[in-house]
């Protein structure tokens, strides 16, 4: 059995082994989320530059009651919270070494990511709909 095995490929020993199959996937949404990035974070500048700057807060829920912004500003805490979490990830699984502080690390990331970007689409929906 050892004689047979000797003879096979490395890549017929490899095959199988290393790769979860998803670096592909990860690494198409980061790009994706990155390119979306660019035109919403020019939006948003734009727009606290142009209208919010120095306004005072009903500026800003006029700003907000009109639902394209609302749906464009939650655009941008998607993208941004998706590519976030795409990073740090990829930070967490290269340098960190043991695999309990690995998954806790994950687990840590996903609840604070997610947290996150529910509270400030929670904190949009609010402010489009109910006002200050």
């Amino acid at each position: 059995m050892d004689n047979l095995s000797s003879l096979r490929t490395p890549i017929k020993r490899a095959r199988g082994l290393g790769s979860a199959h998803s670096g592909t996937h990860h690494f198409w949404v980061q790009r994706v989320s990155a390119v979306a990035l660019i035109p919403l974070s020019i939006w948003f500048m734009v727009a606290l530059v142009g209208k919010l700057l120095g306004g005072d807060p009903y500026t800003v829920m006029s700003w907000l009651k009109n639902p394209l912004t609302a749906l464009t500003l939650g655009a941008l805490i998607v993208a941004l919270f998706v590519h976030a979490r795409l990073g740090i990830q990829t930070i967490i699984e290269d340098y960190i070494r043991c695999e309990t502080k690995k998954i806790a690390a994950l687990l840590f990331l996903n609840l604070f990511i997610f947290g996150l970007g529910a509270a400030s689409l929670m904190a949009i929906a609010r402010l489009h709909f109910f006002g200050i």
